[in-house]
């Protein structure tokens, strides 16, 4: 099964260590980066889709980033 999850954070180096621990747990990059303002917080937000293969069977309570 393929499992998909986004990230997202603040435009700060939070969000690429984010990214860097996903890749070194075996996700790969999914689509292109984006990037928008969140006019709520006054600040820039990141987001990236990754996906991994797994051998888990689907269940709406996994917790996608444990896989």
């Amino acid at each position: 099964m393929k499992v998909y999850r986004f990230l997202s954070e603040d435009d700060t180096s939070a969000f690429c260590h984010k990214v860097t621990e996903a890749l070194s747990k075996g996700w790969e990059l999914y689509g292109d980066p984006t990037y928008a303002f969140d006019g709520a917080n006054g600040v820039m937000r990141c987001g990236q889709a990754v996906v991994k293969e797994t051998d888990a069977e689907y269940s709406s309570d996994m917790k996608l980033g444990a896989q």
